[in-house]
């Protein structure tokens, strides 16, 4: 009772204090064939040789789509196509030590989560070159402007080109660092749908759960909610349930490409805002030790982590209900327990697993450990989560596998 009463004065106190913040979203720029508008931009920015951040696969069929384009603008470019999953701590250095030696003067972050987090890190590093990353863990840390950032997002879920966030492994102890700052945010977000275009149906599917759990994670904060994130919160859960399955379905439906993209930028927009829970706690508590892709993670863990809030989150999950048209009638536990079995429903017919059976019970303690010091008493969670309660959650991800 101690600590849930020094979390939630800290989270009060808090509030206060980030509505004195500027709180800025990235601009803009969608549509098919927005990436031709990325010379432009860095033109504005006056940037003449930009670092490009991207993974393998990315790097070989997304990313030379954007390098074609400075090309034929005449501007340099040096490119970074290493990034793994769940980005390390040495990868983040690389970058660095890359983007320094080259005197770039901006970035141009190509993919998912991974590498525009990799970006993120290591342009705070660039701007604090004598502060490690796990220094810069926790919230604003970092407390000096970037080189002018572009984010381009190839998966339509992680909201990263949205976020003040960056989440980095250390690759010795696989403890996730998150970094928040405001100054991390990028300053473009591109929203070309046809860089989504080739997704797979199982990462447009995870990756599509995970903004919906930005969104709702969002929304069902007790606190640092605003008009705006709430807003951009109910519409993009109304737009996942509408548009996420027929872009799992059809790959080349661009109007459901288009709208996951915006979608996921609004949920970013939300939970940069507003914060998330215990679902992301955990979560990158299965990055750190097992590399589970961070969506999937979110995917799994969203209906279970709702349905131990209980009476909790009923009322909110139950205006969600009606805006998603799942039930409009009956109490609002009933409403928000169909909402969650359509969340259910939807990982089914997305052949998402229900549960992880790799879980190793000598891994649980510390998972708990990371999940908790995660989450307080920083995230405005519906319900504070003691060590008893957020293993019997754990368990629960494991028994439903």
């Amino acid at each position: 009772m101690v600590k849930k009463a020094y979390y939630r004065s800290f989270q009060a106190v808090f509030n206060v204090g980030a509505r004195c913040l500027y709180w800025r979203r990235p601009v803009p720029v969608s549509g098919i064939g927005s990436i031709q508008k990325i010379p432009s931009l860095l033109r504005k920015e006056k940037v003449r040789k930009v670092m490009v951040v991207t993974g393998p696969t990315i790097g070989k069929k997304l990313a030379p789509k954007i390098l074609s384009e400075l090309d034929a603008a005449g501007i340099s470019y040096v490119l970074f196509a290493e990034v793994e999953s769940n980005p390390s701590v040495n990868t983040v250095n690389r970058i660095q030590k890359l983007y320094l030696d080259n005197a770039c003067e901006g970035f141009i972050a190509v993919g998912g989560g991974s590498p525009m987090d990799a970006a993120k890190a290591a342009a705070a590093r660039v701007v604090r070159p004598k502060t490690e990353v796990g220094r810069m863990a926790g919230l604003l840390k970092v407390m000096k402007k970037i080189p002018p950032f572009i984010a381009v997002p190839t998966t339509a879920g992680t909201g990263s080109e949205t976020t003040i966030a960056a989440v980095i492994t250390d690759s010795d102890t696989h403890h996730k660092y998150a970094l928040m700052d405001l100054h991390l945010i990028p300053k473009y977000a591109v929203l070309d749908p046809e860089m989504t275009r080739e997704l797979p149906p199982k990462i447009t599917s995870t990756t599509g759960m995970d903004a919906l759990t930005h969104a709702i994670e969002a929304y069902i904060c007790w606190t640092y909610n605003t008009g705006e994130s709430i807003r951009l919160a109910e519409e993009a859960v109304c737009e996942i349930f509408r548009y996420l399955e027929r872009a799992y379905r059809d790959g080349n439906d661009m109007e459901a490409r288009t709208q996951m993209l915006i979608a996921a930028y609004k949920a970013g927009f939300a939970f940069t805002r507003a914060g998330v829970g215990n679902v992301h706690a955990i979560a990158h508590t299965l990055g750190g030790l097992y590399n589970t892709p961070h969506g999937l993670a979110n995917a799994v863990i969203l209906p279970i982590v709702l349905e131990d809030y209980g009476e909790a989150v009923y009322e909110k999950l139950a205006h969600l209900a009606e805006l998603t048209g799942v039930k409009f009638d009956g109490s609002d536990e009933e409403k928000a327990k169909a909402f969650i079995a359509e969340i259910r429903a939807m990982n089914r017919r997305m052949e998402i697993p229900t549960g992880f059976d790799f879980i190793k019970e000598e891994d649980i303690p510390q998972m708990v450990r990371w999940a908790l010091a995660e989450a307080n008493p920083v995230y405005p969670v519906p319900v504070v989560y003691n060590k008893k309660r957020c293993e019997k959650v754990i368990r629960r991800i494991i028994r439903e596998a």
